[in-house]
């Protein structure tokens, strides 16, 4: 897996990520501090809104910036949002009201908004080997799973030296040394593409494009099933461990470590899985997986607490780790199949706002129902919401989908350069290539199964 650093760009990209993650990681333990010490007993509701802001920054902004991003060179946008990020992470050691916190974080996250997308839609054109890319997005969610479980580490060492104020200047550095690595990268250009929509249309043409598109319908029901399954490991756990289980607070990095092992091992065995076996094969059963796994979860939560169900816990959310990583590693190979490579940014952040408008929804979800109702009813109520969606993804996404699919056009003239190889046939013009949604494509046509004979189109 590892083979892919070989190529300059990638290595600079990807370390460019994980020093930013770095930094992101040190700056999520000083933020939790510098919470405490403004609002002491209402720190956790200072922290709920400003992970609401981080979600709504995501889910708004994106789109925005993926519409931007054919007209801003990748890098540029890049390290000025890195920039952007380093600034924001420089004030905050000398913000003293709870509202200067909100701001901060709601430009610190309208950058992330920004910088993420642009960077997951320029791997594919660093690496256009689909093993090599494969191999990529499960470098990536090694990454974000190694920062989850090493930051709080690294944090909890430097704070044996330093005050909090200081991790905010180790996320700036962080963002810095992300902005140095971003320019040093040289990147492909994109191919050329007719702009024919302006930043608004482009920015809903990405959602658009995703709704009209088979697997990227399934896609995002698969996305709401991972997140449906990690609410409960991220919203819940320091109460499954302290209140249920009755453990010490080390036992919370545990069970999380838990998680982040299950989704390691799927990001290191998927790109060799996923050589052989197509990814509908591989994501749907980890999609039906996920609530049979929080159902167990909701019977250990139902039963007295001893050293088996905590054991068994543990497998349960290394299982929830492994099987929502199995669904997130391949979605970048199925918006790099489902979009043109001008539509590339606009896509990836239509993906990146509409998960986490899942996450938007499982998160309070998760929290209203553990405070109110119960651990063990909000993992049935989860698993529930899980099964809708991954039943909805099998539904969605045909069985049968390949890339080339014939179709004919009824709105090109005859001498259009896109018909150039169509054949005339029942007074329309038809002919086959590899599939899209764009200025030519706006529908998505019926494909017969295992043929390519005469489809419905556009």
């Amino acid at each position: 897996m590892l083979s892919v650093l070989r190529n300059r760009a990638y290595r600079h990209l990807f370390l460019a990520q994980v020093v930013a993650l770095v930094g992101t990681g040190l700056a999520t333990v000083a933020l939790s501090l510098l919470a405490y010490d403004l609002a002491a007993g209402d720190a956790s509701a200072v922290l709920g809104t400003a992970l609401a802001i981080k979600m709504i920054a995501y889910v708004v902004i994106a789109p925005v910036a993926g519409a931007l991003a054919d007209r801003i060179p990748a890098r540029a946008l890049m390290a000025a949002m890195d920039l952007t990020r380093a600034g924001a992470a420089l004030v905050l050691p000398f913000v003293s009201e709870v509202w200067q916190i909100y701001l901060t974080v709601l430009l610190l996250q309208a950058a992330s908004a920004a910088f993420t997308p642009t960077f997951q839609a320029a791997i594919p054109r660093v690496l256009p080997d689909e093993h090599d890319y494969t191999r990529a997005l499960s470098m990536s969610r090694l990454a974000y799973d190694l920062e989850s479980l090493l930051s709080p580490v690294l944090a909890a060492v430097l704070l044996s030296a330093v005050s909090y104020g200081r991790l905010f200047t180790g996320t700036t550095i962080g963002f810095l040394a992300s902005a140095a690595l971003v320019l040093s990268a040289a990147l492909p250009k994109p191919a050329p593409a007719e702009r024919t929509r302006g930043v608004y249309s482009q920015a809903v043409f990405g959602s658009r494009l995703f709704f009209a598109t088979p697997r990227l319908r399934a896609l995002l029901a698969l996305d709401l099933a991972v997140a449906a399954a990690g609410a409960i490991v991220f919203v819940n756990t320091v109460v499954v461990v302290r209140d249920h289980f009755h453990r010490p607070a080390e036992a919370v990095s545990l069970a999380l470590g838990a998680y982040g092992a299950g989704s390691m091992i799927a990001a290191l065995v998927l790109p060799r899985v996923l050589a052989g076996i197509d990814d509908r094969t591989v994501m749907l059963p980890a999609a039906f997986a996920l609530p049979v796994v929080l159902a167990g979860g909701a019977a250990l939560l139902s039963a007295a607490p001893g050293s088996w169900s905590w054991a068994a816990l543990l497998v349960v959310w290394a299982l929830i780790g492994t099987a929502g990583s199995t669904i997130l590693v391949p979605g970048g190979r199925l918006i790099r199949r489902s979009a043109a490579d001008a539509d590339l940014p606009a896509v990836f952040a239509a993906r990146f706002s509409l998960s986490h408008a899942c996450w938007l929804l499982t998160y309070p979800l998760a929290g209203g129902l553990g405070a109110s109702a119960g651990l063990a009813l909000t993992a049935i109520v989860l698993a529930a919401l899980a099964l809708v969606a991954a039943v909805g993804a099998a539904v969605l996404w045909p069985a049968y989908d390949p890339d080339r699919l014939d179709h004919a056009h009824h709105d090109l003239p005859p001498e259009h350069p896109h018909l150039k190889d169509a054949r005339l046939a029942a007074g329309t013009w038809r002919h086959g290539h590899h599939y899209v949604i764009d200025q030519h494509h706006r529908t998505w046509p019926r494909s017969e199964p295992k043929t390519t004979a005469a489809n419905a189109g556009v």
